[in-house]
């Protein structure tokens, strides 16, 4: 392990977007000449408040084109999130990463790739979104699948309308409730993706979201064929070093943030079926 990991960077927020009435999208740059960022889709940084914290967040920037930009979507839920949440620009957090494995495009050329994202869980898809939109000419189908509580808990709105106009993506947008005005799919995740063509014996399937919704889908995916080593999930837990060290983000024989935070269905399956005391 290198010490460098544990020693948090000073990083400027240099923008900051709201997405919804408790989340936020910032965009961070270095301070002094550090080196490029160079993270997979999935993996998360620890973002340091002053005089309050530090928690994992995972990266919800473009792979591609980020260089030494970090961009980060933020939920405020706690009080490290709220201290990062309410940063005004100019504000300067210590980071720490990228840690853990993230999502594995390992499709085979012309298979189909299923994303699935439940509420904020879009923003650790961002990334592979992107990447798989970029590489766009490995897949046979490339689908997407997306559920909020209302239309108001949607994230990243411009962006995902500009998805929805491709020829080349199919979006499944969904809310959980009948809300006036609204003239799109209501229900839960799993019936939307229930009205996704499926070929178990080209499909990947990437899901992050509430984890009885991973675990939901997941089901339905393994009841139509597909195989649990196809299916990706993302697992968080309370990780602390980001390293492996400390334990706090065990779950089973993983430790989350070296182990993860993107796991395969076959080892996931049994630990989303063990409540937690």
């Amino acid at each position: 392990m290198s010490q460098d990991c544990m020693l948090p960077h000073g990083y400027r927020v240099g923008s900051r977007t709201v997405e919804t009435h408790d989340t936020v999208t910032l965009t961070l740059h270095p301070i002094g000449g550090l080196p490029e960022n160079h993270f997979t889709p999935g993996q998360f940084m620890m973002l340091y408040a002053h005089g309050v914290g530090e928690v994992a967040i995972s990266i919800s920037g473009d792979p591609s084109r980020d260089g030494d930009t970090l961009v980060h979507t933020i939920r405020n839920v706690g009080a490290v999130s709220r201290a990062l949440h309410d940063a005004p620009v100019g504000t300067v957090l210590g980071v720490r990463g990228p840690f853990g494995r993230g999502w594995n495009l390992r499709t085979e050329s012309g298979g189909d790739l299923i994303i699935v994202a439940g509420g904020v869980g879009l923003a650790p898809l961002r990334p592979v979104i992107l990447a798989a939109l970029a590489a766009r000419d490995r897949f046979r189908r490339i689908t997407l699948v997306v559920g909020a509580r209302t239309p108001s808990n949607i994230l990243f709105r411009s962006e995902l309308s500009a998805w929805q106009s491709r020829d080349d993506l199919a979006v499944e947008l969904t809310i959980d409730q009948p809300v006036s005005g609204w003239t799109g799919a209501v229900g839960f995740v799993t019936e939307a993706l229930h009205r996704v063509p499926v070929d178990p014996t080209r499909t990947t399937a990437l899901l992050c979201g509430p984890e009885p919704m991973m675990r939901f889908c997941a089901r339905a995916l393994t009841d139509r064929g597909v195989r649990p080593g196809d299916i990706q999930v993302s697992l968080e837990r309370n990780m602390q070093c980001g390293a492996g060290v400390c334990g706090h983000c065990q779950l089973g024989e993983l430790l989350l943030c070296r182990d993860g935070p993107i796991v395969d269905y076959t080892v996931a399956e049994p630990l989303l079926r063990t409540p937690e005391l």
